[in-house]
């Protein structure tokens, strides 16, 4: 199994309400991923961090193997949700792989 770990800072010129209606469209639209991408076993992302936090968006996915990750990396459905509900809007973007 491997964990792929994601955390996002949205860019800084989008108002407080704009920032809550990207989160929900990251959150659903990745969440929609799951039985579409193969070998992809969970996903779940986290929009509400705690004060204390310095993200905005955090993905925990799992996935059956570093091979399924290559192929969730390039799979068309993820590939939208990337283009469409996550890049236009993050200003960084940090990841850690690794196996479980």
């Amino acid at each position: 199994m491997v964990k792929h770990v994601i955390l996002w800072t949205l860019k800084d010129s989008f108002s407080s309400e704009e920032k809550k209606a990207i989160k929900q469209g990251i959150k659903q639209g990745l969440e929609g991923l799951k039985g579409v991408v193969p070998g992809l076993t969970e996903i779940r992302v986290f929009t509400d961090p705690l004060p204390t936090s310095n993200c905005d968006v955090m993905l925990d996915s799992t996935l059956e193997s570093f091979d399924a990750l290559k192929g969730y990396a390039v799979h068309p459905a993820h590939v939208a949700v990337a283009d469409g509900k996550v890049r236009p809007y993050t200003a960084s973007r940090v990841c850690m792989d690794f196996e479980v």
